[in-house]
């Protein structure tokens, strides 16, 4: 916002940005009074709860996800924001759930079904809330399959039937700061210095599966890439989302597969100053994040450190990453439970199903997996991690159930952490 016209007096910028801070402050403190839940300070800091859940919340028209959520009474919207109550994340971040431009769907999903309490839970309020477009269903213009025809959901910038549809959305107890967000959705693949870019093996040529017009427009986000700065307690926490395309449904040109394991890196890079100068975001602004800043990255990786169809070594770009925290694990007494019941992949898994996040197909399927993170960065103590997934002798089972699921195929993860 600019402060009066030309020649009138403004307020010095150390003043505007106090006011500002001020401001934010009390918005914040409002806030966390009207949720009714706040979090606790103590000598970890304040303890703040993220929280990422792939819900499943998305439809096969566009549109029908604002029809759905225009009455309390669709069973899937019920048991997801039944599942959100239980947990009662601060900051919480849907992916598969359809974009719309003026975010109907989500104040739809606020107030018609996190906003009612399901079978004794509480209900839960979100003062703070961002969507943004996606990849997914815009055309291309080009044959990115290489079937011999354009068009389609394979043709799309990302996967999808029609435009923002398994889109993103973020909800947050803590003020969002919008005027620094940045978002990454036309971030061009080819300019990732490296890229594993699919290479065609039919012909003698390297990387050669997509053309270099094709190459001139392609997007390496299948969905988005955002950086939502929250401010908690004074504190800035840059919640790192995304939603990589899942590294199947292809070919032995494994486009899929490179492009998962490159969405992945762009948070690796990102998180670190002089890996990331090469990144630019939708506004134009370069570079990645600043040195010390305090992060949380959230989403469906698609991707298991040990199992499944991913390129080796993908998940552990951030795994395995000298600024993220993996003190504690996230984890469940419901993975190892259904891993044993249903057998199938699960039997030759080399990770342990305790941390699983996903009920997949296990004949012929890869089995459940390890898909969704919350991954904070170092200076930030983890208090606690776990994934929604209960014991089938659980009065709770009933919200994750088995297939057909009652919410979704992948199950909530969430991580306590002390904001200093």
């Amino acid at each position: 916002m600019r402060l009066g016209p030309t020649g009138r007096r403004r307020w010095p910028m150390a003043g505007v940005a106090l006011l500002a801070t001020l401001a934010l402050l009390a918005l914040q403190g409002a806030a966390l009074a009207a949720a009714g839940d706040g979090a606790t300070d103590g000598d970890d800091g304040r303890r703040v709860r993220f929280a990422t859940f792939n819900a499943s919340l998305n439809r096969a028209a566009e549109g029908q996800l604002i029809t759905d959520l225009s009455t309390p009474d669709n069973p899937q919207a019920q048991n997801a924001a039944e599942t959100i109550q239980r947990v009662r994340p601060d900051v919480l971040l849907i992916n598969e759930f359809d974009f719309d431009a003026q975010g109907q769907a989500a104040r739809l999903f606020q107030r018609n079904y996190l906003s009612v309490g399901h079978n004794g839970a509480a209900p839960i309020h979100y003062p703070f809330r961002f969507v943004a477009p996606s990849n997914t269903g815009i055309p291309s213009g080009f044959d990115l399959d290489n079937n011999g025809t354009v068009g389609g959901p394979n043709d799309a910038f990302g996967f999808g039937a029609y435009p923002g549809q398994f889109g993103m959305a973020v909800y947050s107890r803590y003020p969002i700061l919008r005027h620094q967000v940045r978002t990454f959705q036309h971030f061009l693949w080819k300019d990732m210095p490296g890229a594993l870019l699919p290479d065609d093996p039919a012909t003698p040529a390297p990387a050669d599966w997509y053309s270099a017009e094709e190459l001139a427009v392609f997007r390496l986000s299948s969905k988005s890439h955002w950086d939502l700065p929250v401010l908690v307690g004074g504190r800035v926490v840059h919640t790192l989302v995304s939603h990589p395309t899942p590294p199947v449904f292809d070919g032995p040109e494994d486009r899929n597969g490179t492009r998962n394991f490159d969405e992945i890196r762009l948070w690796a890079d990102y998180v670190v100053p002089a890996r990331g100068r090469y990144l630019y975001d939708d506004q134009g602004r370069r570079g990645g994040l600043t040195r010390g800043a305090s992060f949380v990255i959230m989403g469906d990786q698609n991707s298991d450190p040990l199992d499944g169809d991913s390129i080796p070594g993908a998940a552990q770009q951030l795994l395995e990453h000298p600024r993220v925290n993996i003190s504690l694990t996230p984890s469940s007494p419901g993975g190892p439970e259904q891993a044993a019941l249903q057998g199938g992949a699960n039997l030759t898994h080399r990770g342990d199903p305790a941390l699983d996040t996903a009920d997949f197909v296990d004949v012929p399927g890869p089995g459940n997996l390890r898909a969704d993170y919350v991954l904070p960065s170092r200076d930030l103590r983890m208090l606690a991690a776990r994934v929604f997934w209960p014991l089938s002798t659980d009065p709770l089972f009933r919200l994750v159930g088995v297939f057909p699921f009652p919410t979704s195929d992948h199950r909530l993860v969430w991580v306590d952490v002390g904001v200093p």
